[in-house]
């Protein structure tokens, strides 16, 4: 494969109500990390670090434009803080896609001195299952 530039990727969540919404056109920022724990199993023995991989995790964090016209980002992210529910986040990019169930801890808008509203969301996986990317 080639490489390739940020563009063209999709991204979905589901609503409270476990619908699915493509909210790609809504968002202008998107990080996402697939760090793993590690364990220092280095014997005195050595003089360099020995480690074990531990388990994974996911981090995720989005940034847009606010629309609060019904089946977008705000009906995505609304109920973020008021109750503890597990969203499937889908990024999709050249034909692979990266599905994970996120525990989204924020959602924040902001009114800037500019006028813009955008807002922000950050979660963190929240299932045992491992995220990998699949074609």
């Amino acid at each position: 494969m080639a490489k390739e530039s940020g563009l063209g990727m999709t991204v979905a969540g589901d609503d409270v109500g476990g619908t699915v919404r493509t909210i790609s056109n809504e968002i202008t920022g998107l990080q996402w990390a697939m760090p793993s724990d590690t364990e220092d199993i280095t014997g005195l023995d050595n003089s360099g670090m020995e480690r074990l991989l531990l388990l994974a995790d996911f981090t995720v964090a989005l940034s847009g434009i606010t629309n609060f016209s019904a089946n977008l980002s705000h009906d995505v992210f609304k109920e973020v803080g008021v109750t503890s529910v597990t969203r499937t986040l889908t990024l999709t990019h050249s034909g692979q896609i990266l599905e994970t169930e996120d525990l989204f801890n924020e959602y924040v808008v902001t009114r800037p001195a500019d006028g813009s509203r955008p807002w922000s969301a950050a979660g963190v996986l929240n299932e045992t299952v491992v995220p990998a990317w699949t074609v």
